[in-house]
C-alpha cells in the first residue's frame, strides 16, 4: 500500500474543513496509508521574506519520497491525468509527498528543490480549501484507477 503524505503550512481551525478533511482520509484509508504533516504558520513575523523562509525550512524538513509541490505554476492535469500520474509514481515510490505552501507560498528552496509541481489552475485557493480539493483529488484518482463509478 502506497504512503500518500500532505505536508500543509498551517492548520485546520473552522471545523468545516476538519470534518471534509476526516471524511476524505477515511475515504482514503482503503487506498493508501495517508499522513498529514502541519508545519507552523510563521505568522508572528512582519517580513514576508523570513515568514515565507521560515516555513520552507520547516517544510524541506518533512520531506520524504517523491515531492510534489502544489504550485501555481505547476502542470495542470485532468482527474484522469492525475490517476495515471499516481499510479505511475506508486511502481517507483513507497511514498508520494504533497506540499501546500502558506499564505506568502513556498520559498525558492523548497520550488528548487521539488521538481514535480501540480496546479488546480491559475486561481488562487487558500491553503486550507487547497487541502481539501488535493484529498478529494487523490481519492477521485484511486477511485478511477480502481474502476469505481465516483468519478464519471
Amino acid at each position: 500500500m502506497i504512503n500518500i503524505k500532505l505536508v500543509c503550512v498551517g492548520n485546520l481551525k473552522e471545523r468545516f474543513w476538519t470534518e471534509a478533511s476526516k471524511e476524505y482520509e477515511k475515504r482514503l484509508g482503503r487506498f493508501c496509508k495517508l499522513s498529514i504533516v502541519e508545519v507552523a504558520e510563521q505568522n508572528k513575523y512582519q517580513d514576508i521574506n523570513k515568514i515565507v523562509s521560515l516555513e520552507g525550512e520547516e517544510i524541506l524538513d518533512k520531506l520524504s519520497g517523491k515531492p510534489i509541490l502544489l504550485d501555481i505554476n505547476g502542470k495542470e492535469l485532468s482527474s484522469e491525468e492525475l490517476s495515471s500520474y499516481l499510479e505511475k509514481l506508486a511502481q517507483e515510490n513507497s511514498t508520494i509527498t504533497f506540499v501546500i505552501g502558506g499564505s506568502y507560498g513556498c520559498s525558492n528552496a523548497v520550488k528548487e528543490k521539488i521538481k514535480d509541481k501540480l496546479s488546480f489552475g491559475k486561481i488562487t485557493l487558500p491553503h486550507n480549501l487547497a487541502r481539501i480539493v488535493l484529498l478529494e483529488q487523490i481519492y477521485r484518482a484511486f477511485m478511477i484507477s480502481s474502476g469505481n463509478k465516483y468519478h464519471k
